[in-house]
């Protein structure tokens, strides 16, 4: 089983803390998704012997499509891979693009979930974000969303500066109130070159407090804990039934597909990525070239990888498994970088799964790399 990932590299405004690849400007946006349904063709073969389970729209703003253009590419997949019947086909899509009419297209084309960027209920973080919406149109596309989708995912942003731990609840209880399966939460970063990183350096906005992130981070895994939510991976909460297959993949180390500029893909060995360039990316793919950079990863690579993916999610780094693919110079390695952690009540084993305590789940990052292999 394997996954597809599109990236729709459009938005309608640039978010100040976004470093995404994407362009505020349309103008290309016809030849790119002809370009897209292009790629899909000419990477059939690397998908041959694998069905697709998960099909992901990203971006940008992937909400920017007429639902015509997004059966168009989904087309273009079933044309050329296998497909499962019950296949998750996510769409990421922001509350202005979702009035009561687009909602109910979406509702009747093959896409079953809705991943919604709401990051806020409050007017000031949303302006302070730079945003394309406001906290009424938040809040209706939800009410409509909900009447038309079972399966909604919506993002909330924790850690946003002059933020408040009581309006991180009210923001928390808000998202709950429209009874959504899966929230998806982040801590808000300063990503260099980033307009959020600009303000913060000229002293226009207070810089984010990683104690305040950290403080918010607990409230948000008590809150949605008490509200019946698995907190199945670092960012991601879903009840039973509602976990993202498509992001499960990833953290699996499942093979997926990556299409669209600046798209990633990994097949197990190897991780490739497109050129970050829309202009290039089209003139490329309308020479039949693909535009990507191929890496293939060492077993340290790899078990780096696999280490840090694991540590991320519920099901932890099975240590078995470790050393069936790695052997048990790696396992040992592992279990002595790991023993500091296990003191410090901040790792445990169970079942032969070595998994982060609630303390050390904010630092599973922080704590993975120090159980790298160093090439």
């Amino acid at each position: 089983m394997s996954g597809i990932y599109i990236h729709i590299p459009f938005c309608k405004q640039a978010c100040h803390y976004c470093d995404f690849h994407f362009s505020t400007s349309m103008k290309k946006k016809d030849q790119l998704i002809s370009a897209l349904a292009k790629e899909l063709e000419l990477r059939k073969d690397e998908f041959k012997n694998t069905t697709v389970e998960t099909i992901y729209f990203g971006g940008g703003t992937p909400s920017v499509l007429s639902t015509a253009e997004l059966q168009y590419l989904i087309d273009a997949v079933y044309l050329n891979y296998k497909v499962i019947d019950d296949s998750e086909i996510t769409l990421e899509a922001n509350p202005d693009d979702l009035n009561e009419d687009v909602i109910m297209a979406l509702a009747k084309s093959p896409i079953n979930r809705l991943s919604i960027g709401i990051q806020s209920f409050f007017e000031k973080d949303l302006i302070l974000m730079n945003r394309a919406h406001n906290a009424e149109e938040a809040k209706l596309c939800l009410q409509l969303a909900t009447q038309y989708f079972d399966n909604i995912s919506l993002d909330l942003i924790y850690g946003i500066p002059n933020s408040t731990n009581a309006e991180w609840l009210e923001n928390i209880q808000t998202a709950l109130s429209f009874g959504v399966p899966h929230i998806s939460s982040y801590a808000l970063t300063v990503e260099p070159k980033t307009a959020l990183a600009s303000f913060i350096a000229k002293g226009v906005i207070d810089n984010v407090d990683d104690d305040l992130a950290h403080e918010q981070f607990h409230i948000l895994i008590e809150a949605l804990a008490q509200a019946g939510f698995d907190h199945y991976e670092l960012s991601n909460f879903g009840k039973k039934g509602f976990y993202s297959k498509n992001n499960s993949a990833y953290w699996l180390g499942k093979p997926y597909l990556g299409i669209g500029p600046s798209a990633h893909s990994f097949n197990g060995n190897e991780r490739a990525w497109n050129v970050k360039n829309n202009t290039i990316y089209i003139t490329k793919i309308n020479q039949e070239q693909l535009p990507l950079e191929v890496e293939v990863l060492s077993l340290n690579d790899k078990y780096n990888e696999f280490v840090m993916t694991g540590l991320r999610t519920i099901w932890g780094v099975s240590l078995t498994a470790v050393e069936k693919q790695f052997g048990k110079p790696f396992l040992e390695y592992l279990l002595q970088q790991a023993n500091q952690y296990v003191n410090k009540q901040m790792l445990y084993i169970e079942d032969n799964n070595l998994k982060t305590t609630k303390t050390g789940k904010f630092l599973s990052d922080g704590i993975a790399s120090d159980l790298f292999m160093l090439n």
